[in-house]
């Protein structure tokens, strides 16, 4: 398939189409949700064997807040199980866990699962495997601007390195592919500063029904694509 150099090291995804899927099987839409997470494993799975080393999945944004109340909390439920009955699976495919985002609006309860799984997979080989919540590329920004003041650095100071240095994701490198499912053509606040020179793949496919076949043809045509950032 892909020579290993054209491999992205990167792939961030966005996580689209639970409610849609649910809806046209005529389940609650927490059954979508429920399937997206096992969803959510075969890809880390697929993009293992396929040699990519960093996965972020947009698995909470602020908006989400919006919601109802009932979906919201049981999404926060669910999030939170996932990771403790699922940890052990992440931990046998070598996954290094971390969390990006404003993780301040969560329950201290959920924070110390968050804790305690970067902890637990912290010595494992990898893929680095972010899961990002509460987040809002705007609001990341604006986090990194605030943390900037309060070191008031001087002007010459503030790079393009420097301001990364700030950005929730820390150490990740930026994306070199992202996809969105669900036929919706945007990023919707998904890693503004880290998607500039990103290669950005759309498909109708509900997030449940996303397939091993669809995600090696998304890997295939990346291979294919001339990067130039900007030259």
């Amino acid at each position: 398939m892909n020579e290993p150099s054209r491999v992205p090291r990167c792939v961030g995804i966005i996580m689209d189409g639970n409610r849609r899927w649910a809806k046209a099987r005529g389940v609650p839409a927490v059954e979508g949700h429920r399937a997206g997470g096992e969803t959510l494993k075969k890809v880390l799975g697929w993009a293992k064997a396929a040699g990519v080393e960093h996965l972020i999945f947009y698995t909470f944004s602020t908006e989400n807040w919006n919601r109802s109340e009932e979906e919201v909390s049981y999404l926060l439920r669910l999030i939170g199980e996932y990771l403790k009955t699922e940890l052990d699976h992440f931990k046998s495919e070598g996954g290094v866990l971390h969390y990006v985002g404003d993780l301040s609006r969560f329950s201290e309860k959920m924070r110390e699962v968050f804790r305690e799984s970067e902890m637990e997979t912290a010595v494992n080989p990898g893929p680095h495997i972010y899961f990002a919540l509460n987040y809002g590329g705007r609001q990341e920004i604006a986090n990194a601007v605030r943390a900037i003041v309060a070191e008031h650095p001087n002007p010459e100071e503030i790079t393009e390195e420097y301001i990364a240095g700030h950005m929730q994701t820390g150490a990740m490198p930026d994306p070199d592919l992202i996809l969105r499912t669900s036929g919706e053509l945007r990023l919707s606040g998904f890693l503004p500063w880290q998607s500039v020179y990103s290669e950005l793949f759309f498909t109708k496919t509900l997030w449940p029904d996303f397939s091993k076949e669809e995600f090696d043809a998304i890997l295939a045509e990346f291979a294919e694509r001339e990067r130039r950032h900007g030259k």
